[in-house]
């Protein structure tokens, strides 16, 4: 655990360098560069090597991809609950990110044309599922959920097999539910390659989507540009701003809930005014610890990720929370403050509010998608939405009068930018008889 304190002059100069332990690793650009490399020059026999390298199973290219029939008959393998669960959660993201969907609009410029944008869905994507330390069923619905909802007509997923070369049937039996049953045995950087450049198994895509490890990051940060990707979440975070309301025994499951992703990674910070409330939280960390079935992991993220930050008042708190941008933000706070926090920390991916919500809801089931920024890129980037599956185009449409208006200020950013051909297409219009 580290401790810091608000009225230090150095605090953002400590703080900065604990962070940078979130920065590109020279080591890792080099692995990932080896990987991407092989994929392109040398495709599917790359992807089942590496698999075998790094994964420990061996496929044959035929093995590589999921039959879709297997996909369809995951279902059948779900208890009533479990397919009640994940139906729910679908439900509930779709009905979310309706609301987020942007419209199609025209209006008339000064001149009198018609101007607007429209929005189409990307052809193809490819969504990276993590399945390392656990499967994670719910990034299944988190991401492919939107794809889905904003008309993606082909949707392909890529996900590491288990060690003996299956695909963990909740997943496969949530793909399903989300209609998705493009699904691959592939993990880890060579995935990313794959949908980036393509190879015979595996078709490439538009743009890629899907947390992943520090190797799937520096993937994606490599391949863009050959294709789009939505983010680089890397290691799971979550800040806790807990006042005297606050229940220790919350706190502290919000945090150990953090650390319990596995990467060893993660960042938890905890920060109030409230001395006591600090102390009790740690108290019912150590009390809560031994009960959970990750104990040794959990553990060992709060020696190295866990950060206590001591504040004078909630101006301090404000500066702390919008520095750091925290993937998410639990307000465990009395009710008059939780406004408060919301509208001044302005740079978390996911603001939870008030005592009884819980990160958990975002993870799993409230609506949102718990693809969001990390290492402090909430500062600039948002957490995954519907529109990240479209892209846009504007459209122009004039006709002869709008033109004859728009005539002066076109020939006059000619003259300027000394580009008589760009003027040109406007005026020789205007010469030639209407009829």
């Amino acid at each position: 655990m580290k401790r810091f304190s608000c009225d230090d002059p150095a605090l953002y100069a400590k703080l900065r360098s604990e962070l940078a332990g979130t920065a590109r690793d020279p080591e890792v650009e080099q692995v990932v560069n080896e990987i991407v490399s092989a994929i392109e020059n040398n495709g599917d026999d790359a992807l089942v090597a590496l698999t075998e390298r790094f994964d420990g199973v061996i496929l044959t290219p035929d093995q590589v991809r999921v039959h879709p029939n297997e996909v369809t008959s995951a279902i059948e393998a779900l208890s009533p609950k479990d397919r009640s669960a994940i139906e729910e959660a679908i439900a509930n993201v779709r009905h979310f990110h309706s609301n987020g969907c942007p419209q199609d609009w025209t209006t008339t410029n000064s001149h009198g044309g018609q101007v607007g944008e429209r929005n189409y869905p990307l052809r193809r994507v490819g969504v990276y599922v993590p399945g390392g330390q656990v499967p994670l069923v719910s990034t299944v619905i988190m991401t492919s959920t939107l794809a889905k909802a904003a008309g993606v007509p082909e949707i392909a997923v890529a996900t590491p097999p288990r060690p003996d070369g299956s695909i963990a049937p909740a997943m496969l039996a949530a793909l399903s539910l989300c209609e998705v049953n493009e699904v691959y045995k592939v993990g880890g950087a060579q995935a990313i390659a794959a949908f980036a450049h393509g190879t015979t198994i595996i078709q490439a895509v538009d743009k890629i989507f899907g947390p992943g490890n520090a190797y799937v990051n520096e993937a994606k940060r490599q391949v863009f540009g050959i294709v789009g990707i939505d983010l680089l979440p890397g290691p799971s975070e979550v800040m806790v701003i807990a006042d005297e309301t606050a229940n220790p025994a919350c706190v502290a499951a919000s945090l150990l809930a953090q650390a319990e992703h596995g990467s060893g990674k993660e960042y938890v910070f905890l920060v109030s005014e409230n001395h006591s409330v600090i102390e009790l939280a740690i108290t019912e960390i150590e009390r809560q610890i031994e009960t959970l079935s990750h104990s040794e992991v959990i553990r060992s993220t709060l020696e190295s990720g866990l950060c206590v930050i001591d504040a004078e008042n909630e101006k301090g708190i404000i500066e702390v929370a919008n520095f750091i941008a925290p993937e998410h933000l639990e307000l465990q706070v009395a009710d008059p403050k939780v406004e408060r926090f919301t509208a001044a920390i302005q740079t978390a991916g996911a603001i939870l509010q008030g005592h009884n919500t819980p990160t958990v809801l975002g993870d799993f089931a409230a609506g949102p998608s718990h693809v969001l920024p990390t290492g402090r890129s909430s500062r600039f980037s948002s957490g995954l939405r519907l529109s990240d599956f479209l892209r846009r185009s504007s459209t122009v449409r004039y006709d002869r009068s709008s033109l004859r208006k728009a005539e002066s200020v076109i020939s006059r950013f000619s003259a300027m930018e000394s580009l008589d051909a760009h003027g040109r297409t406007l005026s020789i219009r205007l010469e030639i008889p209407e009829d």
